[in-house]
């Protein structure tokens, strides 16, 4: 699959990465938004033994909230269906944190240490065990790394005379990134998603690049956003070779 895209990405942080790809049907574009979603393993607390729960909450309240806490995910170091032991012991009055969390493995713990589990009163006492799975988001949402992930058409810009000098301009409010007349590749947020604040006065046409999209993917904390897309194309890869094998065979 390599070398038939090209992919430029125009903003690349450790949760989050808006990058644009070219040569794609809506088709393709859309699996890969799919097998971000669903097609990469993360770990997430699934099985929770609790050995005294007296706060306030049920015992599966609490389960739920903590399958919900994102962990980190070293995939080059599991497969599919380990698991890890994760346990938390505390004593009100304190706030149990995912922070409190200790893992049996410290490839694997929370992502996030300040997300709140129950508040304990005086007298209250939580303690358990819990089993972290890897599995996909199909499986089960709570495995999914990317919290939200979409794209859309990639639009070009060209920019024409001044308007009248009786005319109005109305607003032009894009959402993603647009292409320049120089090829540049700039974020709508740069000038606050109105075309007319980057080019006052001026007549401007605006169309869809065919087969280029934007992607936004904001990934949970298992794992780097870049990573996140990586995995899923190949992924993709995989299936297509395997499709490929089954129908030459």
């Amino acid at each position: 699959m390599s070398g038939q895209f090209d992919v430029e990405f125009i903003e690349r942080e450790n949760r989050s990465a808006r990058f644009v790809v070219r040569g794609l049907t809506p088709a393709l574009a859309n699996g890969i938004r799919r097998a971000i979603i669903a097609d990469v393993p993360t770990f997430s607390i699934d099985d929770v033994r609790f050995v005294e729960n007296s706060s306030v909450m049920f015992d599966e309240m609490i389960a739920l909230r903590l399958g919900l806490i994102p962990l980190t995910t070293p995939l080059d170091d599991f497969e599919i269906g380990d698991t890890v032991t994760v346990a938390l012991d505390i004593e009100g009055p304190a706030t149990a944190y995912s922070g409190d969390i200790e893992s049996a493995d410290a490839m694997v713990e929370p992502a996030d240490e300040n997300v709140p589990i129950v508040e304990l009163k005086e007298g209250h006492h939580l303690e358990f065990e819990a089993d972290a799975v890897l599995e996909t988001g199909k499986e089960h949402a709570k495995q999914q790394g990317g919290v939200a992930v979409g794209f859309r058409h990639l639009q070009s810009v060209t920019v024409g005379d001044d308007i009248g000098e009786f005319d109005d301009q109305e607003p032009e409010i894009l959402r993603g990134a647009i292409e320049t007349d120089d090829g540049d590749v700039v974020l709508t947020d740069e000038f606050d998603h109105d075309l007319t604040n980057r080019y006052p006065g001026k007549e401007l046409t605006v169309e869809d690049v065919p087969g280029a999209y934007v992607f936004h993917v904001e990934s949970d904390g298992s794992l780097p956003a870049d990573e996140l897309v990586l995995r899923a194309a190949e992924t993709l890869g995989a299936r297509a070779d395997e499709l490929h094998d089954a129908v030459t065979a």
